[in-house]
């Protein structure tokens, strides 16, 4: 196969994998939405993809580790996430969208990888928590009178 057509279904699987998860987000009123999610996907899967064509590029050399390029990945997500901790709606800071974002970053790096199946049940997972774990917090907020969005 193609290496062109190879980057390019990663990228395009990563940008789509990114934009479900940030439509839960959207549908839930949030403010980081399915193009933010899309974009944290896309960039994480084009630096992994970067490195590894890198690796691939700059065999004979030594040192060349795509891993490095993703582990960066990370920690450049967590400052992005450390910046969105600033922004509070109401008096309480949105966690929830800085570990969606993290995890974001997590489907474009497997993606990048070419690890499909790990970035697309990473997505319903991350579906799943951000939806259903909701109506659960909800649920348990209503039973036991506590009101701590």
């Amino acid at each position: 196969m193609d290496m062109d057509y190879i980057v390019l279904e990663r990228l395009v699987v990563a940008t789509l994998l990114g934009g479900m998860v940030g439509l839960e987000r959207s549908v839930a009123g949030k403010h980081a939405g399915m193009r933010t999610y899309a974009l944290v996907t896309l960039g994480s899967c084009l630096f992994t993809l970067v490195g590894v064509l890198a690796s691939l590029q700059f065999s004979g050399f030594t040192g060349v580790n795509p891993l490095h390029l993703a582990g960066f990945v990370v920690v450049g997500i967590g400052f992005i996430g450390a910046g969105l901790t600033q922004l509070r709606a109401g008096d309480h800071i949105e966690l929830t969208t800085t570990s969606g974002i993290w995890v974001a970053a997590g489907i474009g790096i497997a993606c990048g990888f070419g690890m499909y199946s790990v970035a697309v049940g990473a997505t319903v997972l991350a579906i799943l928590v951000l939806s259903l774990l909701l109506r659960l917090e909800n649920a348990f907020r209503k039973r036991f009178g506590t009101n701590s969005e």
